[in-house]
C-alpha cells in the first residue's frame, strides 16, 4: 500500500507501454504522465523547486511566477498549492483550455499574452512579462525553466537510470525536445554510461531549437520559438522534426486502441516510428518517452471542430480514421548542426 501525505510524492515511474501490437513496430513507450500533475514535468518542477528552497530563495511569502505552455504550469501549480506558495504561470493562446482551468482550479493565476513578438513569438513575450514582474516586486521568483540546471538534473538522477534499470539492452531513446530539459538529461546520463545508447531529439516542425525555420504551431508542449539556453548539441545524435498533422494522425492511431495520450506524445512517438522505419531492425531496442496524456487534449487534438477549423477537412478526417494520411510526407532527420536531411546507413555511434 502507497500512502503520501503531499500530491508530489507520488509518480509511477514504471510503467511501459509496448507498441508492437498497436503500430506494427518494437517501441517501448514510457509513461511519464501517471502522477498527480499529469506530466512528467512534475520532475523538472520538484527539482527547481526544491532546488530553491534549499538556495534561500523562497520564502513563505515568495511568489512563483513562470512562463509555461501548460504542463509545468500544472506542476507547479500543484507543488506550490501544496507549499503553500502563491503562483502565477504566464501562458498564451496556445494553452489547452483544460490546461488553463486546471491550473486555476489549483489556486494559480493565470495570465495569458495575445500578442506574439516579431522575432520570438508568443514566447519572447511571455518571458518578458515574467521579467517585468520579477523586476516590479521582489517578491516574484523566477524558476527560469528555460536556463534552469535543476531542470535537467532531475532526468540525470531519476529519468535516465530508470529507463536503463528498466532496459540494460537499450540501443535509441527517443526524447522530446521543449525546454530541452528532459533531453538534456536523459542524454547527459547515457553520454557517460558505458554502453553506447543514442539519444535522439523529437522537436516540432517549426521550432527554432535546432534551427528550423519558426512557424506557427498551435500544439503545445514540444518546440520553442526561442532557441533554449539549456540545450548542448553535442550530447544528442540526431533529431527528428514532426509536422502537427502527422502528430494528430498517431496521437488518432493510438486511440483508437484505447491509449489517450496527449499531443507532445503523439509528436515523440511519430518521430520514433519515422526513425526506426529508416535505421531500426527487428533486434533494435528502443524507448520513447511520453510526456502527457491526453485528457487535456479533448478541446484541440481530439476534437472535430478544432481539427477542421485549423487542419482542414483531410487532415480531421485522416486523424479521425486514427492513420497517418499517406499523401503527408514522413517527418524530416537531421544531424544537430547540420539542418540537411538524412538518408543512408545508421549514423555512426558517438565517439
Amino acid at each position: 500500500m502507497t500512502v503520501i501525505s503531499a500530491p508530489e510524492q507520488f509518480n509511477t515511474d514504471d510503467l511501459y507501454v509496448d507498441l508492437a501490437g498497436t503500430l506494427g513496430r518494437s517501441l517501448y513507450l514510457k509513461c511519464e504522465g501517471f502522477n498527480f500533475a499529469g506530466s512528467v514535468k512534475l520532475k523538472a518542477a520538484l527539482g527547481m523547486v526544491t532546488e530553491a528552497e534549499r538556495a534561500g530563495r523562497l520564502h513563505p511569502w515568495s511568489v512563483l511566477v513562470e512562463s509555461s505552455s501548460g504542463n509545468l504550469g500544472v506542476a507547479l501549480a500543484m507543488i506550490a498549492a501544496s507549499r503553500g506558495y502563491r503562483f502565477v504561470c504566464v501562458t498564451d493562446p496556445r494553452c489547452n483550455p483544460t490546461t488553463h482551468r486546471l491550473m486555476e482550479a489549483l489556486g494559480a493565476q493565470v495570465r495569458v499574452v495575445d500578442v506574439p513578438d516579431a522575432a520570438g513569438g508568443f514566447l519572447a513575450t511571455r518571458i518578458a512579462l515574467v521579467r517585468s514582474l520579477t523586476e516590479a516586486d521582489d517578491r516574484y521568483v523566477w524558476l527560469n525553466q528555460y536556463a534552469n540546471p535543476a531542470n535537467w538534473a532531475s532526468h540525470v538522477s531519476l529519468t535516465g537510470p530508470q529507463v536503463e534499470a528498466a532496459f540494460p539492452e537499450l540501443d535509441v531513446l527517443f526524447v522530446g525536445a521543449g525546454t530541452t530539459g528532459t533531453l538534456m538529461g536523459c542524454a547527459r546520463y547515457f553520454h557517460d554510461r558505458p554502453r553506447p545508447v543514442r539519444v535522439v531529439a523529437v522537436d516540432s516542425a517549426g521550432s527554432v531549437t535546432f534551427g528550423d525555420r519558426p512557424t506557427p504551431r498551435l500544439i503545445p508542449g514540444l518546440g520553442t520559438s526561442v532557441r533554449p539556453p539549456l540545450l548542448d548539441e553535442t550530447y544528442v545524435d540526431d533529431v527528428v522534426h514532426v509536422s502537427e498533422p502527422d502528430t494528430l494522425a498517431v496521437c488518432h492511431r493510438l486511440a483508437r486502441r484505447g491509449f489517450l495520450f496527449g499531443g507532445s506524445t503523439g509528436t515523440v512517438v511519430a518521430g520514433a516510428l519515422a526513425w526506426l522505419a529508416r535505421y531500426g531492425d527487428p533486434a533494435t531496442t528502443a524507448v520513447a518517452l511520453a510526456p502527457d496524456l491526453g485528457e487535456r487534449y479533448l478541446d484541440t487534438v481530439y476534437r472535430p471542430a478544432w481539427l477542421r477549423e485549423h487542419f482542414g477537412d483531410d487532415v480531421a478526417a485522416g486523424a479521425g480514421a486514427g492513420a497517418p494520411d499517406p499523401r503527408l510526407p514522413l517527418p524530416r532527420f537531421e544531424v544537430p548542426g547540420d539542418g540537411t536531411g538524412v538518408d543512408g546507413p545508421l549514423p555512426a555511434e558517438r565517439s
